[in-house]
């Protein structure tokens, strides 16, 4: 049997009983725990019905829900996490099913997604904005509703990145993290319900602010975020050019340049109009609809527009200095020689030993992460790795880590870079979380492992550095002419 735990992030909505209730009395093996993460800056009572299945309740104060979903997998102790939201309803064989998903999954199958049933409005009813928001769930690409994943897997990229502060892209982000490290991901056949949304008149409005959201997946992922994560192109190009003609058609006005006030505020009238209309023509036409999608309509593309450039200001404000620097071992901070297995040819590069000896001066915590693939290709013995490894902290100094692979690329495992493993094992390791540490290399494999644990990135050219790796690298992360500028960009000073 596959034993999962199931971690649920709350705000103490009275549908978490419904929830826990259908995992209580479903068909098919029993969740090993369920790990309820109350959420609320103030956290109080939780409806929970009479359980047989071990709950566990957490709190995070508010933090957001990528922080409970990561404190929520951390707690849990068995291979397999399955996410659910607190408004969602499994069918009856929900258990089952999830069990058949999982046993199914080769090795190489990081997560499992549920299929998301968002029911029709009763009576033939046409569905509210909210409701046809709502049902967009069901095509949703990865959306952790019903997300089942290897807990490993979790640990090897560093989970969910707490910079998301909604639940709004913070499961697109976790999934393309998980694909790029190279994990696959597949649809499974179980089966939840996602009862229809029925905010507030001013629900749309607010929504807004997950397009400052989407200029962090900008930022990670470049311009094509919204092709790999399956969505068509949003509409932010026409809201920013509603915004400007409204703005216009007020400042000409305030100018008493009446014409050029006229053609700004038609091009603002005609967008408008057609956005609210777009809104309104499939819904049920009520009065109440109609003025909802006619003043939200008005107020969403202003409201759109300022998020996001309050998101992009903020992804481009300097990170703070790291708490720690990881360092690639060959080409890095000594000289490559291939599947080196004597310690006499081992030559730091120059200026190595006094950027280290700064940095621990400074008390800044620093480790190695090296993939040695010569181990599993009989190249090199453990005994001469860890030979060589001796002599670079004879000549260099004493590292708080060593976090070394030694698998071959068809081995399949999680540490090899680019994947993820052998950062967040560092990071672990220093005491810091991988988003506080800088990893400098020399090739894309470097700078791709950071990405995925979710650390910042230097590369550091070398004439075997490919071309295409130096570009990506100035658009996702940063280049450094030699070793003490790449420290200096880490620490947020390039005279460092």
């Amino acid at each position: 049997m596959t034993a999962y735990t199931v971690v649920v992030p709350t705000t103490g909505r009275d549908s978490l009983r419904t929830l826990l209730s259908a995992l209580e009395h479903g068909i098919g093996p029993r969740p090993a725990e369920v790990v309820l993460v109350d959420d609320r800056p103030e956290p109080g009572d939780l409806p929970l019905p009479e359980m047989s299945v071990p709950v566990r309740v957490l709190r995070t104060g508010g933090r957001g829900p990528a922080a409970a979903r990561n404190a929520g997998w951390r707690a849990a102790g068995t291979g397999w996490i399955a996410f659910l939201d607190d408004d969602v309803r499994p069918t009856a064989d929900w258990p089952s099913r999830l069990h058949t998903d999982l046993a199914a999954l080769p090795d190489d199958v990081a997560a499992s997604q549920g299929r998301i049933v968002v029911p029709a409005p009763t009576g033939g009813r046409r569905p509210t904005d909210s409701e046809r928001d709502t049902a967009g769930l069901a095509t949703a690409e990865w959306i952790t509703a019903d997300m089942a994943y290897r807990r490993e897997v979790l640990a090897a990229v560093g989970g969910f990145d707490e910079r998301f502060p909604r639940a709004f892209r913070e499961d697109a982000d976790l999934a393309l993290r998980v694909r790029q490290a190279g994990w696959r991901l597949k649809r499974g056949l179980r089966t939840t319900l996602h009862p229809a949304r029925h905010g507030g008149f001013f629900a749309s409005v607010r929504a807004q602010r997950g397009n400052a959201d989407n200029a962090l997946m900008r930022r990670k992922f470049g311009p094509q975020w919204r092709e790999l994560v399956g969505e068509r192109p949003g509409r932010l190009g026409r809201h920013t050019l509603t915004t400007l003609g409204g703005a216009a058609a007020l400042g000409f006005g305030a100018a008493g340049k009446r014409s050029a006030a006229a053609a700004a505020g038609a091009v603002w009238l005609g967008l408008t109009a057609e956005f609210a209309l777009r809104r309104i023509l499939p819904g049920p036409m009520t009065p109440h609809e109609i003025a909802k999608m006619a003043v939200t309509s008005v107020l969403i593309p202003p409201a759109a527009a300022c998020h996001r450039l309050a998101g992009e200001v903020r992804v481009r404000r300097p990170r703070p200095a790291a708490k720690a620097i990881l360092f690639d071992r060959d080409d890095t901070l000594i000289r490559d020689e291939p599947y080196n297995n004597d310690p006499k040819l081992v030559r730091p590069v120059p200026g190595a030993e006094e950027v280290l000896r700064r940095l621990r001066a400074a008390g800044v915590p620093v480790g190695v992460v090296s993939n040695q693939s010569g181990v599993a290709r009989g190249l090199i013995t453990p005994e001469q790795l860890a030979a060589v490894n001796a002599r670079v902290e004879e000549l260099l100094g004493p590292f708080g880590t060593w976090q070394v692979c030694v698998h071959a690329e068809g081995d399949g495992c999680c540490c090899r870079k680019p994947k993820p493993g052998l950062v967040t094992r560092a990071a672990l390791a220093l005491g810091v979380r991988p988003r506080d540490c800088v990893v400098i290399g020399d090739i894309g494999a470097d700078i791709e492992a950071a990405r995925a644990a979710g650390a910042r990135a230097v590369l550091v050219p070398t004439p075997r550095t490919r071309e295409a790796e130096v570009a990506a690298a100035r658009r996702d992360a940063a280049v450094a002419g030699d070793l003490a500028e790449a420290v200096g960009l880490a620490m947020g000073d390039r005279a460092w």
